[in-house]
């Protein structure tokens, strides 16, 4: 048995997120932890609310209220939203937690012990029209790089390259769009990252199983330019973790906070604490997972993300683990994606365009929506998301392919043999063709889900349920059953097993779906499958099963216009 430590990229508080940012990261990641417990494995599944910074404070002031108010809500509707659409977290944390605030007051009192951290005085954009100091991130302007003209001060979305406000062209104020900025002088911290350039370098390159998309961002912030630069930890802000040195003050920090890209991935540590203090566990129980000398050594650890958080990834939270001198444990593997649009366009949580997690649950259930994405996931390069293509994917693959064939053998069945699994007939060439075939897509199934190659994995499950339809089409136990009731006894005996093996194997992907499947089978045998033959016979005959109603209902033409004009604006 393995353990496996599986993190997603923690979403930001400001607002309901968008499909884009679910396939991005805690749906894949989802899919794993799922696999990886099918498999009997041990797995600690963690993700939380991005709570700190500049966004939170923004969205708590256009909401009208203090903005630990508005993060406490806002975390119970991100909660909600991930339970709808089946998120397995063992735990949903939040950044502001208190165990948070130790960890990232204690990572920075290591760093500057060990001469990690530097003072500096400088200049920094301040938006007279605000009346406030602006974070990188919300002076807009040009990029001097591409050309993007919606560049943030820390980062272009559009090409990744790091950049100072300063280097913007035409830059504005995100919060008001004034041009009425000035630059006054204030003092902060620095992550001293390019003192750990070689040690990070030579542990990127280790990792020679990673996706290129991932070491090949994390290699050009290394190498590109000047190379790696060392980075403001700390913002003058009222919201966010105080700076501390462990649990001593800092002396010239007074009112300022850790900048929320410092806390935001420690949170992933604090996270397994709060999971711990939240379910009686005591403090060995989280630290088994993330400290080496305690435990961790044998934790396989996943992070999933987008491609614009790769950098902070990959080197910024590895540079503070390493810096603290302590032995923390380190992402084995970083599964990181490209984008995914949205009909021509990008999704956008600022700019409201695209359809929102919450918008999604109400139109369909979350299977259709779950299968969709990951089946479609932007891994090798973009994807997008059009309504056409939805529609076709839903109706083909989960209402024509998988939902036909529990219907047609349940139905069947009923009407020949009863309720029950029927008895007689013994296996013949058709069905010793059909276990060698499901054998042989298995084993390429399972092989795709542990090195979490998303859509090849749904094109292998998707290929196991297509085998099925394709034995039921040529053994057409309807036409047997004139001539030869036994034979098309063990024909529709060998279908219903099918469909407690398709539950077992699809509930990563829909386990709503899965659920009702094995309902109607009436079992609880979620037991992967190590021997096809043996699987195929865990139903024996006199089993009582059920007819349910349409497992997948298609998606007509009517809805899919209905839905393309609702979700053609933006989202007020």
């Amino acid at each position: 048995m393995t353990r496996h430590l599986i993190t997603s990229a923690i979403p930001y508080i400001n607002g309901i997120k968008h499909l884009g940012n679910l396939v991005g990261s805690q749906l894949p990641a989802d899919l794993f932890a799922r696999y990886q417990r099918a498999r009997g494995n041990e797995v600690l599944f963690l993700c939380a609310t991005d709570e700190h910074g500049t966004p939170a404070e923004l969205a708590a002031a256009k909401a009208g209220k203090p903005v630990d108010e508005y993060c406490r809500e806002m975390h119970a509707v991100q909660a909600g939203i991930a339970t709808g659409f089946g998120l397995s977290f063992d735990h949903f944390g939040r950044s502001s937690s208190p165990q948070n605030h130790r960890l990232t007051q204690h990572f920075a009192g290591r760093l500057a012990e060990a001469g990690l951290i530097r003072e500096v005085s400088e200049k920094q954009v301040y938006s007279n029209a605000d009346g406030r100091f602006l974070p990188d991130r919300y002076i807009e302007g040009t990029c001097p790089n591409c050309g993007y003209d919606k560049a943030r001060g820390d980062q272009c979305e559009n090409c990744t390259k790091q950049l100072d406000p300063t280097d913007l062209i035409e830059p504005r104020s995100a919060i008001s769009g004034s041009t009425d900025l000035e630059v006054r002088e204030t003092k902060h911290l620095y992550l001293r990252q390019s003192e750990l350039r070689d040690q990070l370098d030579a542990w990127i390159s280790s990792k020679t199983d990673w996706p290129i998309l991932t070491t090949s961002i994390a290699k050009k912030w290394l190498n590109d330019g000047d190379g790696l630069q060392d980075r403001g930890i700390t913002r003058d802000l009222d919201w966010g973790i105080p700076v501390k040195k462990g649990d001593q003050d800092w002396l010239g920090m007074e009112g300022k906070v850790f900048y929320v890209w410092f806390d935001a991935p420690i949170e992933y540590i604090a996270c397994a604490a709060e999971w711990a203090e939240a379910t009686g566990r005591d403090d060995a129980e989280w630290e088994r997972w993330w400290r080496t000398d305690k435990g961790a050594d044998d934790v396989r650890y996943t992070q999933f993300m987008g491609k614009d958080n790769v950098p902070f990834h990959t080197l910024s939270f590895p540079a503070t683990m390493i810096g603290s001198g302590e032995p923390w444990k380190m992402v084995d593997y970083i599964k990181s994606f490209n984008y995914l649009n949205y009909d021509g366009g990008q999704f956008s949580t600022s700019q409201g365009r695209g359809v929102f997690m919450d918008q999604a649950l109400e139109i369909l259930p979350a299977d259709y929506w779950r299968w969709w994405l990951l089946s479609h996931a932007p891994e090798s390069s973009d994807s997008e998301f059009t309504w056409e293509n939805f529609q076709a994917s839903v109706n083909k693959d989960l209402a024509d392919v998988l939902g036909n064939f529990v219907s047609r053998i349940t139905k069947f069945c009923r009407s020949k043999f009863g309720e029950t699994v029927p008895e007689g007939g013994a296996y013949g060439a058709q069905e010793e063709a059909l276990i060698s075939e499901l054998s042989r897509r298995l084993a390429a199934y399972e092989g795709f889900m542990e090195t979490m190659e998303v859509r090849k994995s749904a094109q292998e499950l998707r290929a196991i349920w297509v085998a099925g339809n394709e034995y039921l089409q040529s053994a057409a136990p309807w036409s047997t059953f004139k001539e030869d009731p036994e034979t098309a006894a063990m024909q529709v005996r060998m279908g219903l097993n099918l469909i407690r093996l398709y539950a077992v194997l699809s509930a990563p992907f829909i386990p709503d779906a899965a659920a009702r499947m094995l309902s109607a089978m009436n079992t609880l045998d979620m037991s992967w499958p190590s021997d096809m033959a043996a699987a195929l016979n865990a139903l024996p005959a006199g089993h009582a099963f059920a007819v349910h109603d349409v497992l997948f209902a298609k998606i007509t033409d009517e809805q899919r216009e209905d839905w393309a004009t609702r979700f053609s604006g933006t989202r007020d």
